[in-house]
């Protein structure tokens, strides 16, 4: 049993440390909210977790007299719900390794623990980036074209200027996730971009690759490939249908899928607190799939108010009839994929981890964590093959928080 108890924490330790630093992704997100989960946490309210989202007010001027405004607050759900893993099997023989042999630990983690976490993890990072990367509205780049191409980097400069405009903090936290190819074109193209750091910074995450243009780049091929609608462009155009605050738009002879991002003629967005014109038109992403038929968008469509993200042209406010009648413009050509890469503040996105259950019934069962990704390790015996189960679960969930502290670039 002593024996058995020293492979179980090696197990757990080992992995622990392998899902760090395969976690690209994760590892570079909001994590505030994982001690809410823990057994002994402080969250009764079973899976979700509701976020209180900033609150916003107009500005009074020029008026001594006073404006009260109620407070308007809104919340956002966490919902930790997801539970994957991955099961081995020990034989008797392979159980003879002698754990406190520093040279046999590094030969057992080598041979079984890191190709099970790298599977893991590289899974739920990939997934959870994907998903982050398809309610992401702002962005950037020329679709078709990779970044870098003939040393034009504008793009990544762009991306980080549709984060300063939505008031995203300027500070280290700021991360891009970059597949190879486009890496390869950015280096070739601006090699005095990166330069050599006095000292190794965040070398337990692989991929990090420098800091520049306002960020840190990480290189992840688990980046998002977009397929975009197959009618994108046939009388795709808005109707009434437009509410303040609302998250939908009536069109026809349109065919949309989830993550799909386009304008609408004479729709510009404003700054979140001067609600003065930004120069550009709002950008818009569907949320889910859609055929001749109502579109969900993010974000919610404010032309008034506290919350207003969008005015005219010459930055007056708008009202719902001047949605009507005008002309979509969507990001890249119809049934065609597009690479995308994604710059972001920390704060922008959360992933969560909840600690499972240790089963009353379980002689063999750990839980430990590392830096808020909890872990379980799970053993039993299976006395007629002469073997011992293993199983190592992750309970997580994840939510875009502020999505407008993120901006695609697509390639």
């Amino acid at each position: 049993m002593a024996n058995t108890n020293k492979v179980l924490d090696m197990i757990a330790n080992e992995a622990l440390a392998i899902a760090h630093e395969k976690a690209t992704f994760i590892s570079t997100v909001d994590r505030q909210y994982d001690e809410t989960f823990q057994w002994q946490g402080p969250h009764k309210g079973g899976s979700t977790l509701r976020v209180r989202d900033p609150n916003r007010y107009t500005r009074r001027q020029g008026s001594r007299v006073m404006d009260v405004q109620d407070q308007n607050e809104t919340t956002q759900t966490i919902t930790v719900a997801t539970q994957d893993g991955v099961d081995m099997r020990f034989n008797s023989a392979e159980l003879t390794l002698e754990v406190n042999d520093p040279k046999q630990v590094q030969a057992f983690s080598k041979r079984y623990i890191e190709p099970a976490m790298a599977t893991l993890v590289s899974g739920i990072d990939g997934d959870f980036l994907t998903a982050m990367t398809k309610k992401v509205y702002n962005t950037v780049g020329t679709a078709g074209t990779v970044v870098g191409a003939s040393g034009d980097i504008s793009a990544l400069f762009n991306a980080r200027a549709k984060l300063n405009q939505m008031l995203a903090p300027k500070d280290s936290d700021r991360s891009y996730q970059i597949d190879s190819v486009t890496m390869a074109s950015i280096v070739n193209g601006k090699t005095g971009l990166f330069h050599p750091e006095p000292q190794v910074k965040k070398a337990f995450t692989e991929g990090y690759y420098g800091r520049a243009a306002g960020a840190d780049f990480y290189e992840n091929e688990r980046t998002y490939t977009h397929t975009t609608g197959s009618d994108l462009t046939g009388g795709s155009t808005s109707s009434a249908g437009v509410t303040n605050g609302g998250t939908s738009i009536t069109t026809s002879n349109v065919t949309v899928k989830a993550g799909d991002v386009f304008t609408i003629a004479g729709v510009y967005a404003c700054h979140p607190e001067t609600k003065a014109n930004l120069g550009y038109l709002q950008q818009f992403v569907a949320t889910a799939d859609a055929t001749n038929a109502a579109i969900s968008v993010s974000p919610a469509i404010y032309y008034t108010g506290a919350k207003q993200n969008v005015c005219s042209s010459t930055g007056a406010q708008l009202v719902a009839t001047d949605f009507n009648s005008q002309t979509f413009t969507f990001v890249g050509s119809a049934s065609t994929s597009y690479r995308n890469s994604l710059m972001y503040h920390k704060n922008a996105f959360a992933f969560v981890t909840a600690d499972l259950p240790l089963m009353d019934d379980a002689a063999k069962c750990v839980r430990k964590q590392m830096d808020g990704l909890s872990l379980r390790v799970w053993m039993a015996s299976d006395i007629r093959n002469d073997e011992l189960l293993v199983r190592l679960d992750i309970l997580y969930g994840w939510a875009a928080l502020r999505p407008e502290w993120s901006c695609r670039i697509t390639n």
